[in-house]
């Protein structure tokens, strides 16, 4: 069976290596930069992710290049606590939670991906442009891609990248947020959904604050700040690498025409933030201290009715890209690409598939709907939660209860409210620690050994 991804993110990726450890080996990622370099900054891998990077035999790998936070804790605006509870490992999971950079993170997935299915799988400087017979068994990727940066393509006379074309059985569309495959099955949707908040983001090394690793959320749906160590504490005890964001709704005037995605002077942001210095960790000088801030909009996609269009199939942000409330998004794109590696494996398991294209087609069919059915509508019931402020709403309702702060947050929200709030995400979201712990594997029992 020959599979095509679109995308060499974190969903892209981890399809790949998922599809792997199924027994799938006909496998070729196009990716459209020409070099994959660790960007970004902090992102965090909870429970469910991180089981499924497990079963992939990446635990030691992934744990060598994160932090295990211990705990999530949510304050208002003046630092005062509203709800704190254990995370990962702490919280009774088998599976930690880990906090890394994105960019790290994707560098080591790459690096596996080579090392497991071959080095000529990803191939670099090639973009999706859509795909011939999009709803039919037997799609065919166009491919637009520069000789340079792809062998395989013939030299174009005028140096621009020239298109080819890729027969597949799968095609899986895991091209980020302004995917090609989405849009060309979804023409009139546009653009992405902008809700009006502006994300800075960026990394500082600042006095280690609490027990140093401790994730903090503060403030309330208009204003907020967050941070997470990416470095566990060692020798130098009293100083901490961190991940941070700071949030704010945009003033009149600014739109989602903006120049986003680039550095910004900190000296604006650290003055929204001057009166946020708690007894704990002084915000200003952790935004101060920032080596670089980037800034973002706060964006998602609406839910889509169907994924699936005959041989192709999106995954990650491609089909749920959403608000970061909860640290959700690369999460979900682990489980995606598990998923659909599980139900591709269960379906082709047959000696059939391998020789007669009918009973291949069928097979795929199947899948890519068991896919679907089990992770469009978990998907969807999330992106509306986060919509909705996700677990971070306990900070909202302090903030609309009692906005001048308080003396004891059960005076304003009572712990079984807050209590269910958090329990809620974490079903919606599948890593409440009960079910994720029972949960059966997405490693299908035809599954090949793993190798060294």
């Amino acid at each position: 069976m020959k599979i095509v991804i679109a995308g060499a993110g974190i969903g892209g990726l981890a399809a790949a290596l998922s599809l792997h450890r199924a027994g799938f080996r006909d496998i070729t990622v196009y990716e459209r930069v020409r070099e994959l370099k660790p960007l970004g900054v902090g992102i965090n891998l909870l429970p469910h992710a991180v089981r499924e990077l497990t079963e992939l035999g990446l635990a030691d790998e992934v744990a060598s290049i994160g932090v295990p936070p211990s705990r999530l804790s949510y304050y208002n605006r003046f630092g005062q606590p509203i709800w704190s509870e254990p995370r990962g490992l702490d919280a009774g999971y088998r599976w930690p939670q880990l906090s890394v950079h994105r960019g790290e993170f994707q560098l080591l997935l790459a690096r596996e991906v080579e090392r497991r299915l071959g080095p000529d799988t990803i191939r670099l400087g090639c973009r999706l442009v859509g795909v011939e017979h999009l709803e039919t068994d037997s799609p065919v990727a166009r491919v637009a891609g520069h000789a340079e940066f792809a062998k395989f393509v013939r030299e174009g006379g005028d140096g621009r990248p020239e298109e080819f074309e890729v027969a597949a059985d799968v095609v899986i569309g895991a091209d980020g947020i302004h995917s090609a495959m989405r849009a060309q099955a979804y023409p009139d949707e546009g653009g992405p959904v902008w809700n009006g908040l502006i994300l800075w983001r960026g990394t500082a090394t600042v006095p280690t604050y609490l027990d140093g690793r401790t994730m903090i959320m503060a403030g309330d749906g208009e204003q907020k700040f967050v941070s997470y160590p990416l470095v566990a504490p060692g020798a130098d005890a009293g100083a901490t690498r961190l991940n941070f964001i700071a949030e704010r709704r945009a003033p009149e005037g600014v739109d989602e025409t903006a120049d986003w995605n680039h550095a910004v002077d900190a000296g604006p942001i650290e003055r929204l933030f001057a009166d946020w210095s708690f007894d704990w960790l002084d915000v200003p000088a952790v935004i101060a201290a920032a080596d670089e801030i980037l800034e973002y909009p706060m964006v998602d996609r609406n839910a889509l009715p169907q994924w699936t269009f005959g041989g192709s199939t999106l995954i990650g942000d491609a089909a749920h890209a959403m608000y970061p409330n909860g640290s959700n998004g690369a999460s979900q794109a682990i489980i995606d690409g598990r998923t659909l590696a599980f139900h591709l494996a269960n379906e082709a398991s047959g000696p059939e598939v391998s020789t007669d294209a009918e009973a291949r087609a069928g097979a795929v069919r199947r899948a890519l709907a068991a896919y679907e059915a089990d992770r469009r509508p978990t998907t969807a019931r999330l992106l509306e939660m986060t919509r909705q402020l996700g677990p971070e709403k306990v900070m909202q309702l302090a903030y609309d209860r009692a906005p001048e702060g308080f003396a004891d947050i059960h005076d304003v929200i009572p712990a079984e409210e807050l209590q269910e709030i958090a329990d809620g995400y974490k079903r919606t979201a599948g890593f409440h620690p009960a079910a994720l712990n029972e949960r059966a594997s997405l490693t299908p029992e035809s599954a090949p050994p793993m190798a060294d």
